[in-house]
């Protein structure tokens, strides 16, 4: 009421009930009948030109009260019309009880009173949303990072009130800003303990309160004790803080019963005289993926500090998503159980958010698909493409690793190395000797598996050339190249040796 006065444009000076300006105005009637009580409920702004207004000054002391009874924010009297002033007997009234009354002047037409009020509700409207929009992810953070108390206070400090939040015996652990004295503390357990849940009025204040619980069980109580009674948007901000808190008095509970479940099942395997490993395999369902499948990421480390950045980025993308995480650490091996579907996208965030020298030092390797029970199978193909895979490079997948894999693994490799540095010799000190390109037409030859178009087309000159050239190289190299095994311990030599 206070802003609407304040409109110079307008000029509806205040005539009376100076005390209650700080009421707000929920919507605004033009009311022009002897009993318009039944249609009010509390909030209005009435504007009449005083045309039913009764004749006496009694019955219109009570017109006015039974105003103020109804809940009416104010009452704005139009002059000119049917009265050329406001009644005395109605200011007198209306300072005696607090009900705003101000005059309308006849320039100043009831509509533009109610456009400009409508248009700044619309505006009080669109900012307590925006300032909803904004709270609700600081809290959801605060959650994360600081738990209960962050929210109490986001929640106090975006409604200006008090927040509180009482135990399931009515113990405050929580409030923002000041603990309330016993006296409001009394008060709040009171009507929580009147009603589970619903607002209260004390002394000039209002007290909101809800129940915090998932399904059958009450972890407390969020109490809100403000000036006034809570908006529609309030309200919001405060079941989104009730939603979070719930969250938090879960958390516990379901880490409890996670760690008595895999209590049970290890105390399970120790007293099995059979060694039977079902309950293991059962709690390992939760790694794979809706059709039952997983894969490996095995890390191979070049140190142990690197073992410890993996596993801690590892257990953040976990919390992240929600998933459970499986993780076994052998030496500087780390190894990883993936839903099979999600595998890949794990495996490459999780070598993307390492440090860059922690990235350097480590090698990655994923498995294909597999079914849960040949999780040992999938380990170990993991650990092979690890050792193929290069550090610092995206994972290297097992099924990728097709036409390359012995050339991959350092043993297999350094008799690839001794076999091309003596058998290859003759070609090469020939070539360098006479410029020719016997190596490389003979590379050509065998990987288009003795195919004289394919290679002569390969390396850009004429079958016959090709054909003498290979002619020379059996020749310098004294081997058959009718000979299958000789073809494929050449090329082998060749690859190793230029790869």
């Amino acid at each position: 009421m206070s802003w609407v006065l304040a409109q110079p444009d307008l000029e509806i000076p205040l005539r009376g009930g100076v005390a209650g300006i700080g009421r707000t105005i929920e919507s605004v009637l033009t009311i022009e009948t002897e009993n318009p009580f039944p249609w009010l409920s509390g909030g209005e702004l009435v504007l009449t030109t005083g045309l039913q207004l009764p004749a006496t000054h009694v019955a219109r002391v009570a017109y006015l009260r039974r105003l103020h009874e109804r809940g009416v924010a104010a009452v704005g009297f139009g002059v000119g019309q049917t009265h050329p002033a406001i009644p005395e007997d109605l200011i007198k009234a209306a300072d005696e009880i607090g009900l705003p009354l101000f005059e309308v002047a006849p320039s100043t037409p009831f509509a533009a009173v109610a456009t400009r009020i409508a248009a700044r509700s619309a505006q009080l409207q669109h900012d307590a949303l925006l300032r909803a929009s904004r709270t609700q992810p600081r809290m959801t953070r605060a959650l994360v990072r600081s738990g209960a108390r962050a929210i109490v206070r986001e929640l106090a400090t975006a409604l200006r009130a008090t927040v509180l939040v009482l135990d399931a015996e009515t113990r405050v652990t929580d409030v923002h800003p000041d603990t309330p004295d016993d006296e409001l503390l009394h008060t709040v357990r009171t009507a929580i303990a009147t009603d589970p849940g619903g607002v209260h009025t004390d002394q000039g204040r209002s007290i909101t309160h809800q129940r915090i619980g998932v399904g059958g069980r009450v972890h407390g109580n969020l109490v809100v004790v403000s000036s006034a009674p809570l908006s529609a948007v309030d309200q919001i901000l405060l079941g989104h803080a009730n939603s979070l808190l719930a969250l938090d008095f879960e958390k516990p509970a379901r880490l409890w019963e996670a760690q008595h479940r895999l209590n049970s099942t290890v105390l399970g395997l120790l007293l099995s005289s059979e060694s039977d490993l079902t309950p293991a395999w059962t709690h390992l369902a939760q790694a794979a993926d809706a059709a039952g499948r997983i894969r490996v990421l095995a890390a191979d480390c070049d140190s142990l500090d690197a073992v410890d950045e993996i596993r801690s980025v590892a257990e953040s993308m976990a919390v992240r998503s929600g998933h459970p995480l499986f993780l076994h650490l052998l030496a500087r091996r780390v190894l990883v159980v993936l839903p099979g579907v999600a595998a890949v996208a794990f495996a490459r965030e999780l070598a993307a958010d390492l440090g860059e020298s922690t990235s350097r030092s480590v090698r990655f390797g994923l498995s294909g698909e597999h079914p849960l029970p040949e999780l040992t199978v999938a380990a170990d193909a993991a650990g092979l493409a690890a050792a193929a895979a290069e550090r610092g490079s995206a994972p290297s997948e097992f099924g990728a690793l097709t036409g390359r894999s012995l050339l991959s693994f350092d043993s297999t490799r350094r008799v690839l190395d001794t076999l091309a540095n003596t058998v290859l010799t003759p070609l090469i000190d020939h070539d360098a000797a006479h410029g020719s390109d016997l190596l490389h037409s003979l590379r050509a030859y065998l990987e288009a598996n003795g195919q004289w178009e394919t290679a002569a087309a390969a390396i850009g000159v004429h079958r016959h050339t090709l054909r003498k050239r290979i002619a020379t190289a059996q020749g310098l190299l004294g081997c058959d190249l009718d000979s299958a095994r000789v073809r494929a311990e050449l090329l082998l030599a060749i690859l190793a040796r230029g790869s």
